[in-house]
Order: C-alpha cells, then sequence, then structure tokens
C-alpha cells in the first residue's frame, strides 16, 4: 500500500504505549495495533484528530504517501 502509517514512530517520539494511547482516545488496542501496523484499511477522521490531539502532532505526522512502497 502506498500508504505508509508512522504511528509507531509518533508513539516513540511521545514515549507512550499502545494501552496508554488507546485509553486516551478511547479505541481499543486491538484497533490501534492494526492501525499501527499499516494493516487498515480506512480510519475516522475523528479516530485520526483524537491521535493528533493525545500526540500532539499533525496528521502528516502520522501518515505518509510512498508511491514505491506498491511497486
Amino acid at each position: 500500500m502506498a500508504i505508509v502509517v508512522n504511528l509507531d514512530v509518533m508513539m516513540a517520539r511521545r514515549k507512550m504505549s499502545l494501552t496508554e494511547l488507546a485509553e486516551r482516545v478511547d479505541i481499543t488496542p486491538a484497533n490501534l495495533s492494526i492501525l499501527k501496523t499499516g494493516k487498515a484499511k480506512a480510519i475516522r477522521f475523528s479516530t485520526l484528530e483524537s491521535i493528533c490531539q493525545a500526540l500532539q502532532c499533525q496528521p502528516g505526522d502520522i501518515l505518509e504517501f510512498n508511491s514505491e512502497t506498491d511497486k
């Protein structure tokens, strides 16, 4: 997939665990893990907004387009 999810990078920069972020965003750790590993097919803007608020970052810090990944 050409969209790369850098959620694990931002979590490491903020020293935040998956469990802590899941609690702050009000999402299950399992669903957050699916997003973190790049296996999610979609994300709600409200969820993305909550993640950005919790990590104090921009959506572009989490999501990246990489056309080379799809080849």
